[in-house]
């Protein structure tokens, strides 16, 4: 018989391989993911723990125009912030941020919640015009927004006062809307509603587009009506994203600044003076730049309360069992 030869494998060379738990490319590999996010982390840091920072840092000192031109502030630990609890203004001036917040709120989450409802019942077409209207709505900006509201309610030029003085209301002839604080006060919340209504609408009806429709069909095969499927199947499948738009709504509502200084500047007296308005004026009118940091200090530390409120019950929520 003849005699079979074993094939041996050729050898082939393979590279060392790296030691287990070390990636290939060493150290320098490691660093450039860190290197490429540092540019934008300065930038962070500087625009936003920095002035935050430096607003601490002047709550607690005696700092005023002279101290902001020589630079020599002395320490005064808390004494500013004593000053500023023990104005009675102050906590008028809280009571009625608080009561803005809370009516801007409701108002912005119920609005936004049956519009996106609403388009989510719509056609195509209907649906694309909605958004459309709301997207361009959103895209105003904040100070041309507040000036067209200020033509609006004009006294003497004002398309509402000649709305209402042709439909037979004679007491609105060149009315003095801004003259008059509940109505100044019930208009900014007219602006603010109306800006923010578009950005939790598009957020709510995007979270709608989720919910998966046999759900509905069979909610609806069940007999349950409208309230109650909002109330069983839409509202607790949303419920992370609505909190998630309540907490921005509560932010921005409770720092909104630009609408009110530029259309009343906290006026008439103080009927539309909020914590960020006081702030500033406290800050610009006497030169008191030391009682301006400390106010805004406590805006943010209510602010921050308010929203680990929010959080709390929240997470609360999620973990109760079903």
């Amino acid at each position: 018989m003849p005699a079979v030869r074993e094939r041996t494998a050729p050898h082939v060379h393979r590279p060392p391989q790296p030691p287990p738990g070390r990636r290939p490319g060493g150290p320098a590999r490691g660093f450039w993911p860190y290197a490429l996010i540092a540019p934008a982390i300065a930038g962070m840091l500087y625009l936003l723990v920095y002035p935050l920072v430096r607003a601490v840092v002047i709550s607690l000192q005696d700092f005023r125009l002279r101290q902001l031109i020589s630079g020599n502030a002395e320490f005064v630990g808390l004494r500013n912030y004593r000053t500023l609890l023990s104005d009675p203004r102050f906590w008028e001036v809280t009571g009625r941020t608080f009561a803005f917040m809370a009516v801007n709120v409701v108002l912005i989450m119920s609005i936004s919640t049956l519009v996106a409802l609403m388009t989510e019942r719509l056609r195509r077409a209907g649906r694309t015009v909605v958004l459309c209207s709301l997207v361009l709505a959103w895209a105003m900006p904040v100070v041309a927004a507040t000036t067209v509201f200020q033509w609006l309610f004009h006294s003497e030029f004002g398309i509402v006062n000649q709305s209402l003085t042709a439909l037979g209301f004679g007491s609105f002839d060149r009315y003095p809307w801004f003259a008059n604080g509940t109505a100044a006060f019930a208009i900014l919340v007219l602006l603010i509603v109306w800006q923010s209504v578009p950005f939790a609408a598009i957020t709510l009806y995007s979270a709608l587009t989720t919910v998966p429709a046999e759900l509905y069909e069979s909610a609806r095969m069940d007999g349950a009506s409208a309230s109650r499927v909002f109330r069983s199947i839409t509202f607790p499948l949303l419920r992370p994203i609505f909190m998630l738009v309540l907490s921005l709504e509560v932010i921005w509502t409770f720092k909104a600044f630009v609408q009110i200084w530029v259309m009343t500047r906290g006026g008439p007296g103080d009927a539309t003076t909020i914590l960020p308005v006081y702030a500033v004026q406290t800050a610009l009118s006497s030169q008191r730049y030391d009682l301006g940091s400390a106010a805004s200090m406590v805006t943010v530390v209510l602010m921050s309360g308010v929203l680990v409120l929010y959080f709390r019950q929240m997470f609360r929520q999620e973990d109760d069992p079903r």
